[in-house]
């Protein structure tokens, strides 16, 4: 039974951060062996994973080229590993997002009033209780594609009977549909890397369509247990890693 393996690598990243938020983790996990690591969890009878497709996007932002060095070293280890057989690349973008300003000091938040602090760039609002907020402007950095990526890769190689069955490492509920569909033809192995409850979206039956799909969480210990050697040819695990 030929496995295909289907990651998102930002979904992955922010869900092995959540189980390391200590500031001082006793554990290095980022440097994570993906087919490994899936291969534990491909518990079909015959099994074997036969592909491995990473859905990431380069985190190319000014100021910040320490972590694109670090990332760019770690898909270098990874293909020549032979950990992924194939990286998709979403994008990487700013966005300037407006919102009102609150406390998050407070529970539930609360809005901050105008005038505000001074010399804060904002524009009072009217508020739906009648108050008058604050409307600011932020920068966010966003990766964009890596669902729709998954998607279409886990989707192509069903259809063209390129695997037997998958698995599908990510946590967004925007893949319930590929991942639906993807079951009435092939078994689906689902695994949620983070803490958080599986999305609803995601659940499903042992017995949908074709059967014999699963679902299991990721925890620290896996992350740590499957972790590329410190070194894969030219490419050193990142100081921190």
């Amino acid at each position: 039974m030929r496995v295909g393996v289907y990651v998102d690598g930002f979904n992955l990243y922010y869900a092995g951060r959540d189980h390391f938020r200590r500031p001082d983790p006793p554990e290095r996990w980022k440097w994570l062996d993906i087919r490994s690591m899936a291969s534990s969890f491909a518990g079909w009878e015959g099994s074997r994973v036969d592909r491995v497709v990473y859905c990431t996007a380069l985190r190319d932002r000014d100021g910040d080229t320490t972590s694109l060095a670090d990332q760019s070293t770690y898909l270098g280890a990874l293909q020549l590993h032979g950990s992924v057989d194939h990286i998709e690349y979403g994008v990487y973008v700013s966005r300037i997002k407006n919102g009102v300003l609150v406390d998050r000091t407070t529970s539930p938040l609360a809005v901050i009033e105008a005038p505000g602090p001074a010399g804060l760039p904002a524009r009072p609002v009217r508020l739906a209780n009648g108050a008058t907020g604050l409307l600011v402007g932020v920068q966010c950095f966003e990766e964009k594609g890596s669902d729709v990526n998954v998607g279409t890769h886990l989707m192509y190689d069903v259809l063209t009977g390129r695997v037997d069955a998958a698995i599908v490492v990510s946590n967004d509920s925007d893949l319930a549909l590929p991942v639906r569909l993807a079951r009435q033809r092939v078994p689906v192995g689902t695994i949620n890397p983070g803490l958080r409850p599986l999305a609803g979206r995601l659940r499903g039956t042992p017995t949908d369509g074709v059967g014999r799909h699963w679902w299991r969480r990721l925890s620290a210990d896996d992350f740590v247990l499957h972790q590329l050697p410190e070194r894969v040819g030219p490419h050193s695990r990142p100081v921190g890693w």
